[in-house]
């Protein structure tokens, strides 16, 4: 068969910023649903702490239906409609969320209701908008792009998160629920339009076929658990899933815990730890940055060099935080600024070759499957995040109910999470390596590819990442 599938060309740079600007929008709402309003619960309504901690584990919980959303683009080949889906989706839930906790303070009950609901549809259009957004990037940016491009469109989701977190801050003063419904709708409405300006053709046209394939596809569209247990057949997929998740959660599970550590271990006040955690997200800057450019320079986006980068990041990660649980142990000074700043930098390598090794694997197999692929290992990314903070925290008690050095607790905990980290940086090192009986393309140049009945790519086209 002729080649009769054809897609528009790479990813240009702004093209990449713009898909960075919707991640921007995506984190300017998900930091005011996941945050603010956390704090609102606890502090200015007095509920219990466990209410937010379970209406967010419960966005990532909603999550895991990530794969289905991933193959609806799959099959329906235009992802900014998905994109833009899951945004108005992920807007609704963010201003529901604001409403019902507004309402806590007079009617608890519904309150809480509203919000759960609210919640429910954060993580579809947290997941929906995501996946996709993803998997865009992973058929439309060029190998070589691959890290910088992570780059870019993860620091804009952060900036996103700072920006609006400042604003926010800004204009919720004094608190009143009215201004906290206000600030929300103003906030999902900009972040909606923002979308909607940034996703303005930048996907271009669907895929052209011939009248030969659209007929074979439309008879013979796969069903959607047949095609979930085709790609876990997969051995690149299965690896990558279980790397995901347990890199993720070793990655998360510090979150609650570093700043109560350097509080309860080191007499840091309030205003000092959360210093410290700006010092680790500078560290998380500082890595990504490194990450992407020496990825770049020295490898060309090669699934090699990423493997390594990938790797190596696990590790780094690991022994800062055998660091962390040395200075627990250990009487005297301890240097925890510079530690942190060292657990932020491998954090954002290992966060860089992670997600660029993602978009390298996602097209591999072709078949158009990568909306699926990241669907599933966004999936266990969100599991791993919402049991992360959680056993994260739990952990710490338990061991605090057997010793009575809360920095031994905590150190205990914190060489745990390392640990974590050398498994994930074994499995790293597997992942791009092809069995014999699926050889790596060599050009990851990127035109999805038309299948012949067997499901074989043509040997014509080459598959674009």
């Amino acid at each position: 068969m002729a080649s009769a599938l054809t897609s528009a060309p790479p990813l240009g740079w702004v093209g990449i910023f713009r898909l960075g600007l919707v991640q921007t929008a995506l984190g300017a709402i998900v930091v005011l649903t996941t945050s603010t309003m956390n704090r609102v619960m606890v502090v200015e309504l007095g509920l219990a702490a466990s209410l937010p901690g379970f209406l967010v584990a419960f966005h990532y919980a909603v999550q895991m239906l990530r794969p289905r959303w991933g193959h609806g683009a799959d099959v329906g080949g235009r992802r900014s409609v998905w994109i833009l889906g899951g945004m108005a989706v992920l807007a609704l839930g963010g201003v529901g969320a604001s409403l019902g906790t507004a309402m806590m303070g007079e009617m608890q009950a519904t309150g809480i209701a509203v919000a759960v609901v609210s919640f429910f549809l954060i993580g579809v259009g947290v997941g929906a908008a995501g996946t996709n957004l993803l998997a865009l990037l992973a058929t439309r940016v060029e190998a070589k792009r691959r890290a910088p491009a992570a780059t870019v469109v993860w620091l804009m989701m952060i900036a996103g998160f700072a920006v609006t977190a400042g604003l926010a801050g800004h204009f919720l003063d004094p608190y009143s629920p009215e201004r906290l419904v206000m600030v929300t709708a103003v906030t999902a409405a900009g972040a909606l339009t923002l979308t909607v300006l940034a996703l303005w053709r930048v996907e271009g046209r669907a895929p052209v076929a011939s009248a030969a394939v659209n007929s074979a596809e439309t008879r013979q569209r796969p069903a959607f658990a047949d095609v979930l247990k085709e790609v876990w057949g997969e051995e690149h997929s299965r690896r990558f899933t279980v790397f995901v998740f347990l890199s993720m959660l070793a990655y998360s599970a510090q979150d609650l815990i570093l700043e109560p550590f350097a509080g309860l271990r080191f007499g840091m006040t309030p205003g000092e730890s959360t210093q410290l955690s700006g010092v680790q997200h500078g560290g998380v800057f500082v890595g990504m940055i490194l990450a992407a450019v020496l990825a770049t320079r020295f490898g060309q986006g090669r699934a090699e060099v990423l493997r390594l980068w990938t790797a190596g990041g696990c590790l780094a990660s690991a022994v800062a935080l055998y660091l962390l649980a040395t200075g627990g142990v250990m009487s005297g000074a301890w240097p925890l600024k510079t530690n942190v700043f060292f657990l932020g930098a491998a954090n954002g390598a290992f966060a860089v070759a992670a997600i660029s090794s993602m978009m390298a694997l996602a097209g591999r197999g072709g078949r158009r499957r990568e909306g699926l692929r990241m669907g599933l290992w966004g999936a266990a990314q969100a599991i791993a995040f919402g049991l992360g903070g959680f056993l994260g925290a739990a952990s710490v008690d338990l061991a605090r109910q057997f010793l009575l050095a809360p920095g031994e607790a905590y150190a205990i905990v914190f060489a745990l999470e390392a640990t974590l980290f050398l498994f994930s940086a074994r499995l790293a090192l597997k992942l791009t390596r092809p069995s014999p009986a699926t050889p790596e393309p060599e050009a990851e140049t990127g035109t999805l590819l038309p299948s012949g009945p067997s499901g074989a790519a043509a040997p014509a086209a080459q598959q674009r990442l």
